[in-house]
């Protein structure tokens, strides 16, 4: 029942990672072992239309995940999460540890900047991240036997040279079924980046304080944002063990220091970010 409902209930928070192709912002606790499984998930989803706008647009979303002869995947966003470990710790815990890889798509197209002034700094090339995470998660912790409290921290580099640079995520999940057909979730994280990323996304060059109007800034590296996410689930056919269920989620993300003061945000956009997402999950 385990590997189910994490399935299930992560769905949502997939489908809200979309908008954080460029970042990670969303829950994620590993999926245990136990047996083959495939969770395949499409919905819409509503996300800022560059990291720091004040607008959003809505996009569709999908997902995949799934968990085959004990290897664990899921797509989160524009990332792919692979966990090579498919043994327990130990009685009620679960070691993750594997290899991210995925793309950063933040203002890589014109057309999608809702804000003049920022479009006109022109277009980001998209980032290609590759990197690994670890984490450790126990189940059966206050609720019930199969409520779920995790961590774990991510680490990501660019390899395409889009922004040259890391982007660093830890996070803490926590989940619990309500019943055998709804399942709750909530999750916090930060990301903290470095310089180069820092400058290729926030900070505007005298070139581009010309074409913008908005003031030369330059952006250090540092804690970028913190998020907290709610996210749940509801089995529309059977229960959360098998069918069709109904996913949704909403996300509050904040930016911070050099990166909520880059007039980007300050003057073109907003510090607060919101994200939500809604969509049907069907696991086999």
């Amino acid at each position: 029942m385990r590997l189910t409902l994490r399935c299930l209930a992560l769905t949502a928070a997939a489908l809200i990672a979309l908008p954080a192709a460029a970042q990670d912002t969303t829950p994620q606790p590993e999926i245990a072992t136990g047996g083959d499984s495939l969770t395949v998930a499409v919905g819409v989803a509503t996300l800022p239309t560059f990291e720091g706008s004040g607008k959003n647009r809505v996009i569709p979303a999908a997902l995949i995940r799934g968990s085959v002869s004990g290897i664990n995947f899921s797509t989160r966003g524009a990332q792919l999460f692979v966990d090579l470990v498919p043994n327990d710790a130990g009685p009620g815990y679960d070691f993750q540890l594997g290899p991210v890889v995925g793309a950063n798509f933040d203002r890589t197209r014109r057309k999608t900047i809702d804000n003049v002034r920022v479009a006109a700094l022109g277009e980001r090339d998209t980032a290609i991240e590759v990197g690994g995470y670890a984490g450790l998660s126990r189940t059966g912790v206050i609720t019930s036997d199969y409520d779920t409290l995790g961590a774990s921290v991510s680490y990501v580099q660019d390899v395409n040279k889009a922004h040259k640079s890391y982007v660093i995520t830890p996070q803490i999940d926590y989940g619990t079924p309500l019943s055998r057909k709804a399942y709750v979730g909530l999750s916090a994280n930060a990301a903290y980046v470095g310089g180069e990323y820092a400058d290729t996304y926030f900070s505007v060059t005298p070139a581009g304080s010309l074409l913008s109007t908005l003031p030369t800034y330059n952006a250090g590296k540092g804690w970028k944002n913190y998020s907290v996410t709610a996210i749940g689930t509801y089995a529309l056919t059977g229960d959360l063990l098998h069918g069709l269920s109904l996913v949704a989620g909403a996300s509050y993300s904040r930016l911070l220091g050099d990166f909520a003061d880059s007039p980007i945000v300050s003057i073109a956009g907003d510090r607060n970010q919101f994200l939500g997402a809604v969509g049907l999950a069907y696991t086999f």
